[in-house]
């Protein structure tokens, strides 16, 4: 039982050769793309890995590069395949790693739809790592004379300046920590001491943002201290005013923009999955085809296409048995092979150069 059997003249399989080398090509350039996109996503992850828990979200760009790498490898064969396709003579040593090459194919198109599915998957663990990270790095903010924290004041504040944020959920997170180093506070000022006084765990906090918090494009000059005191400042309520902060978090800002960059490869990966799946079902209808004449041994004649020889069960329980073997060929030793069939003629020889009994 043929499934899916199609009739192939030599006509239809140049056609057939040539447009799956068309499409192994453009399979190629797409692979290309996605290991491009995925080492973006990688070095734009690892840019912000000071302000991350953990790194559970890389799996994603490493899949893409790895896909992205692989695709292009196995694509580039099934060019060669093609072009090998039309001449009997050089198609059949393809005939066994054909089928390895299938079974990675397929494994290609599964991790791609599971890339997709892991950028949805992962968007709560992003935000985790991104609320906890971002905690920490205000905590540290203060520690500029502290090693292995010292660039931190300086990546926070490079951060709210370019995605426009402030905090981690709001600016108000900045009145929970003390945010100003010891060394800058002159401990002689009644208002330094009456704030560390008033504070259980001696912190000097203040209700003030740093200075990248700052929204250049607000008309008025920028409010960062007393920001609670609608008195410390003319015309000023803080209640209704609408500061001059940026009013987002940047949990929220960084969530979004690394959801941007994992949707935006949705389309891409989408596009190569389903090259790759035309490439595959192209592929097996070639192969077919082409064992079909070389069997028949008339290069001009017909001869039929299929996807499977026989049911599903009968063919997956085929491909076993093949696997069983390729796997058994690689696992002999050559030498060893080489020195038993050596035993075997010197064996034979002196038994030939012994004498007959006489009857």
């Amino acid at each position: 039982m043929l499934l899916l059997k199609i009739k192939f003249t030599q006509q239809r399989r140049v056609h057939l050769a040539q447009g799956l080398w068309l499409l192994s090509w453009t399979a190629v350039i797409w692979g290309a793309i996605i290991f491009c996109l995925g080492v973006y996503l990688k070095m734009e992850l690892l840019r912000r890995d000071e302000v991350m828990d953990n790194t559970e979200i890389h799996v994603v760009p490493n899949i893409l590069i790895i896909v992205g790498l692989a695709s292009i490898g196995t694509n580039w064969v099934a060019g060669c395949v093609c072009q090998d396709s039309l001449d009997a003579t050089r198609f059949p040593r393809w005939k066994v790693l054909l089928l390895g090459w299938f079974a990675v194919a397929a494994v290609l198109c599964c991790l791609l739809i599971s890339v997709v599915a892991l950028s949805f998957a992962l968007q709560g663990r992003l935000e985790e790592s991104l609320k906890v990270g971002l905690r920490n790095g205000i905590r540290f903010y203060k520690d500029t004379d502290v090693p292995g924290r010292c660039y931190q004041k300086e990546t926070i504040d490079r951060l709210q300046m370019e995605f426009r944020c402030c905090g981690n959920n709001n600016f108000k997170d900045w009145f929970e920590v003390q945010w100003v180093s010891s060394r800058y506070l002159n401990f002689t000022s009644k208002d330094v001491k009456d704030r560390i006084r008033s504070n259980v765990d001696g912190r000097y906090l203040l209700d003030g943002v740093p200075f990248s918090c700052c929204n250049p494009s607000s008309p008025r000059p920028c409010l960062r201290y007393t920001l609670t005191d609608n008195n410390a400042h003319f015309n000023y309520e803080y209640q209704s005013e609408e500061l001059n902060l940026y009013s987002r978090g940047c949990r929220q800002a960084l969530t979004d923009y690394y959801m941007e960059l994992m949707n935006s490869t949705g389309p891409g990966v989408l596009s190569v999955i389903l090259i790759q799946m035309s490439v595959i079902l192209g592929m097996r209808y070639l192969q077919t085809s082409v064992e079909g004449i070389m069997a028949l041994e008339d290069p001009e004649g017909e001869s039929d296409g299929f996807l499977l020889e026989k049911g599903v069960k009968e063919t997956m329980e085929d491909l076993k048995v093949k696997a069983l073997i390729m796997l058994q060929f690689w696992l002999d030793d050559p030498i060893a092979t080489e020195g038993s069939s050596e035993d075997a003629d010197l064996e034979k020889a002196e038994k030939e150069a012994s004498p007959t009994p006489a009857s």
